[in-house]
């Protein structure tokens, strides 16, 4: 099983799922984790973004293409 790293922090869940969504298509391996946590009401998603992309380390270069694109046309 390949080892899934940290990629890159997502600022909301409209970056996420748009990330999300262009790494499926392209059948990317992925998991995005969500720092929302019911007990604290969401605040680490102010503190911290909404949550990370984890994929292969291979992945890593061609993710942060896809973000920045992404970023750009905002």
């Amino acid at each position: 099983m390949e080892e899934y790293v940290k990629i890159a922090v997502l600022q909301n869940e409209i970056e996420a799922r748009l990330l999300d969504s262009i790494l499926q298509e392209r059948q990317i391996p992925h998991v995005l984790r969500s720092y929302h946590d019911v007990a604290y009401d969401g605040m680490f998603q102010l503190q911290q973004g909404w949550g990370c992309v984890y994929a292969p380390r291979e992945f890593e270069e061609e993710i942060r293409e896809i973000l920045a694109d992404l970023l750009a046309g905002c």
